[in-house]
């Protein structure tokens, strides 16, 4: 998994940085995006057919296996220096089960295309845990892509959908989901709205 987002990552920023640029492309300068999602857990189906009144289910597989569904907000402060790339750092809090509330430190590259009013956007994420939960020393990745749409002349919405996975230790999950959020922007002149 690790291998294929290293992969995309780099063939996306290869046609980023060696295409031609059009110096007349909108860029957002300096933003700030909070955002929510939502998820289910595609590997669930493990939890559901083990047994679960086995001593070694409630030792050592029970609390390192999620719930079906995730919810998490995450905080990213970035800028977007070329017309279809920015870059960003920032927190995401994600809770998957009443024992697991993690907190990650994130990067994200950002790949906008038709950047302005109805940009069409990829996040690839890689996010590090540095509190202390159920388990400690997990990360994760994950790919958004989604539209972004001019709200006003500095904000514009987001939705997308996330596919996210995380590693708790010795197990792993990956969850499908939606996200919303808002990305506030220091160019005035981004979309229409600004003009």
């Amino acid at each position: 998994m690790i291998k294929n987002l290293s992969l995309i990552f780099c063939v996306l920023f290869s046609i980023t940085v060696l295409s031609q640029t059009d110096n007349k492309k909108p860029k957002m300068n300096f933003y700030l995006n909070p955002a929510l999602n939502v998820g289910y857990n595609l590997g669930n189906q493990i939890k559901d057919n083990q047994n679960k009144d086995s001593q070694y289910y409630q030792q050592y597989v029970a609390p390192y296996l999620p719930n079906k569904i995730t919810f998490g907000m995450s905080m990213v402060g970035g800028y977007h220096f070329l017309p279809n790339f920015a870059i960003g750092t920032g927190l995401k809090y994600s809770y998957i089960d009443p024992d697991f509330h993690m907190l990650y430190w994130l990067i994200q590259p950002k790949f906008i295309f038709n950047p302005g009013d109805e940009a069409f956007f990829v996040d690839i994420t890689y996010g590090k845990q540095f509190n202390n939960s159920a388990v400690s020393n997990s990360d994760f990745w994950s790919m958004k892509a989604g539209l972004q749409v001019a709200y006003s002349k500095r904000i514009s919405q987001e939705g997308g959908l996330v596919l996210e996975k995380f590693q708790l230790g010795s197990s792993n999950a990956v969850f499908i989901g939606i996200s919303y959020g808002i990305t506030v922007f220091s160019n005035k002149n981004y979309t229409v709205e600004g003009l």
